[in-house]
């Protein structure tokens, strides 16, 4: 049995269309209504109208609903609500199932570094480890095996690499993890198309000394969110 991190009450949906970065229509029991997107990727594998998903009721703001996952492979859902991502993997490290993180407690989030913040700060036997979490809910590979990120440029993420590679270079440690939010992913590598500067980061950031891990989750249409790979095959 895989772990259970956390229960969700999901109701089943369908995608009908992306209306910005954040909100998205669903229909629900017959009835198109508004759906909170955290993820802020293209997601076009998953965008597709029509396509079942799962969602978690919301009150208050502008939506109904918050969009969880799509269905995916085996029936289960490839989580895309990176808060949902986000709190698993703290279960994760709470139930000590995180072997890259062995012996190691979240101290802080939301780390104010330079002109940014980074996600995590963890205190660990050796010290304080600083860390970066990245949602990889692109599919990839001959067999799908792959979970990779980004699925497009992005700036934001080229400058949190920069920021650990400046943070090793001065003596701290530092860690970027990817969330592969889908089941049937053994393995994490960069999307070179989405972004080849930050393909380029990440090797030059290994070459540097910061820390480069992942797991993979998913959601089982119970609502359960299951831990299923705690470590990912890496590569660059």
């Amino acid at each position: 049995m895989k772990p259970v991190l956390m229960k969700l009450n999901v109701v089943p949906c369908r995608f009908v269309k992306r209306l910005n970065r954040f909100v998205a229509l669903v229909e629900v029991n017959g009835e198109i209504r508004k759906a909170l997107l955290t993820n802020t990727g293209r997601l076009e594998e998953f965008l597709i109208p029509g396509r079942k998903a799962f969602c978690t009721p919301k009150s208050g703001g502008k939506t109904d609903f918050v969009l969880i996952a799509f269905e995916d492979l085996e029936g289960k859902g490839a989580i895309v609500d990176t808060r949902t991502q986000a709190k698993a993997f703290e279960r994760a490290v709470e139930l000590g199932l995180v072997p890259w993180l062995k012996n190691c407690s979240i101290k802080r989030k939301e780390v104010r570094l330079g002109n940014s913040r980074l996600d995590y700060l963890f205190e660990c036997p050796g010290g304080e480890l600083y860390g970066e979490m990245k949602s990889a809910v692109l599919r990839g590979g001959k067999k799908g095996e792959y979970a990779m990120y980004p699925d497009c440029p992005t700036l934001r993420g080229q400058r949190h690499v920069r920021e650990l590679i400046e943070l090793v270079k001065a003596g701290k440690d530092a860690i970027i993890f990817f969330i592969g939010a889908m089941p049937k992913v053994e393995k994490f590598r960069p999307y070179e198309k989405g972004d080849p500067e930050l393909a380029r980061l990440l090797r030059e950031a290994k070459r540097a000394g910061v820390r480069i891990e992942g797991l993979s989750i998913s959601l089982i249409p119970d609502g359960r969110v299951i831990l299923e790979k705690p470590e990912l095959e890496i590569e660059l």
